[in-house]
């Protein structure tokens, strides 16, 4: 089945769900001491690796890292090819001062703001969801 390209259907069937744990951002040169089970998402910058950990694991791992993140999953099957989507949430968001940092899986978008801002994130976005146009 396609993802949904639809921007209002999208904004109104997100459906925002708040996984459970912290997470950090955090940058590796090497794998080593790292299961890949482990890692959320990694992501290969010019100046390393960029992965995203469960906090737990990251302090036991002894990796450094400066934001502590919520990771809140938008459960709708979005397309790839979806415009708009990012634009609108992020903007809502902003209206409330809440960052959010977003990584596009297959079928899913997935936001990860500020471990402190994650309940009033998950309200903003179910607001917008049920009043979009």
């Amino acid at each position: 089945m396609p993802g949904e390209k639809n921007l209002s259907q999208l904004i109104k069937g997100m459906t925002p769900l708040l996984n459970d744990g912290a997470y950090v951002f955090t940058t590796v040169k090497n794998f080593n001491n790292i299961d890949r089970q482990d890692t959320l998402f990694e992501f290969k910058e010019k100046e390393s690796t960029t992965i995203v950990i469960k906090k737990t694991k990251a302090d036991e791992l002894k990796l450094s890292y400066e934001y502590i993140a919520a990771w809140i999953t938008l459960t709708i099957h979005s397309s790839l090819e979806a415009v708009g989507l990012t634009a609108v949430f992020s903007s809502e968001l902003a209206k409330y001062n809440i960052s959010a940092n977003v990584v596009a899986g297959f079928y899913h978008d997935h936001l990860f703001v500020h471990e402190k801002d994650a309940n009033k994130a998950v309200k903003v976005l179910t607001a917008l969801s049920k009043n979009y146009m």
